[in-house]
């Protein structure tokens, strides 16, 4: 298509986005361009996608914001219209009360995209002691509360890594993690504090007999120091693990291999963070990364359609692809195929389990 053509497309389609639905507050103020907002851990994937798109469209590159999970998907619930984004990059799967959300808000049909597989990693610089997390470790370290006597909970007394398990070095605990809002920290709870509690014979017992109580115990970090909180940017977790010495840091796979020669990750179960670890589900702390799409926009964004198809194209989401060489793990070819047909029939999601 030449450049005039798409100039005329890209003006005929602002018309008609302003005119979608009911977007909130200063829905009919026009945009030109694609806008995907949310995972700090996605964010380098559609950065990176978004500038192959522009070399090849001839146009402006997309608009990609690091809001973590909560906060794109929070964005793109919004409404319809240019005032909410196309896409949310996430780096877990929507929940129900997300999609609820979307629902009440005019967004009712939400195309799910698979594009990749990922790992969180636990990380010191070059020159830290080698760890080799095991069992509870994690979950006696980094929870709020830890099994005390006669079956109480007690605020947790562990100071070092060696009064957690004799094997770990005897350095302070402090680890900077992602905060609430991210869905890094979701997957950190849930991948690998949660197995990590289950570790201990008490809290699988609880696990099977008061899920609630064990969720809670299982998912609330410390709030001494242990864990600390540090933004969206895991780039600025990677840099302060080179400038405090004996800290920890938990975060994207991707981000480890951008950063290889300054922080090395550690094993867990016995097991290291690999391409290959991760992809075959071996390495415990693995996960899926996603994007979703507001079908109302496309054919109404200026070419969100054919963004997608790029994101999703041998060149970029394939095995050796441009977003392997940025940390993502490719999906095996078969799946790769089965989102390409999910994006191409646009075909919406249905309401999450929970």
């Amino acid at each position: 298509m030449t450049r005039t053509l798409l100039a005329a497309a890209s003006a005929l389609a602002l018309l008609t986005l302003g005119a979608c639905g009911d977007g909130g507050a200063g829905s009919q103020t026009a945009r030109s361009g694609i806008w995907a907002a949310g995972s700090s851990t996605v964010f380098p994937f559609t950065t990176r996608v978004a500038e192959n798109y522009a070399r090849m469209s001839g146009g402006a590159a997309p608009r990609v914001e690091s809001l973590g999970t909560g906060g794109g998907i929070q964005a793109f619930c919004q409404g319809i219209g240019p005032a909410t984004p196309d896409i949310a990059n996430a780096s877990r799967q929507m929940k129900k009360s997300e999609f609820d959300m979307c629902q009440a808000n005019g967004v009712t049909e939400i195309i799910e995209l698979k594009i990749g597989y990922d790992g969180l990693v636990i990380a010191t610089a070059l020159n830290a002691p080698d760890y080799g997390f095991e069992g509870d470790d994690l979950y006696l370290a980094l929870a709020k509360e830890v099994p005390g006597p006669n079956g109480t909970y007690v605020a947790n007394p562990n100071v070092n890594w060696s009064d957690v398990n004799p094997g770990l070095p005897s350095t302070r605990i402090m680890v900077y993690g992602p905060p609430p809002t991210s869905g890094t920290r979701d997957s950190w709870v849930e991948l690998a504090m949660a197995p990590s509690a289950e570790a201990i014979p008490a809290l699988a017992a609880l696990a099977e007999s008061d899920s609630d109580r064990f969720e809670t115990l299982a998912h609330t970090l410390r709030e001494d120091g242990g864990w600390i909180d540090s933004g969206e940017n895991d780039n600025a977790i990677v840099q302060t693990l080179s400038r405090t010495p004996g800290s920890t840091g938990a975060f994207g796979y991707s981000f480890l291999e951008q950063n290889s020669d300054s922080v090395k990750a550690h094993s867990v179960n016995g097991v290291m963070p690999t391409l290959d670890t991760i992809a075959s589900g071996e390495y415990p702390i693995s996960r899926s990364m996603f994007i979703y799409v507001k079908k109302a926009h496309v054919g109404v964004t200026p070419g969100l359609e054919q963004f997608v198809q790029e994101y999703l194209s041998d060149a970029s989401a394939g095995s050796g692809g441009y977003l392997q060489d940025r940390g993502l793990v490719p999906l095996p070819a078969d799946q790769l195929a089965a989102q390409r047909a999910i994006a191409s029939a646009l075909t919406p999601m249905t309401a999450p389990a929970k």
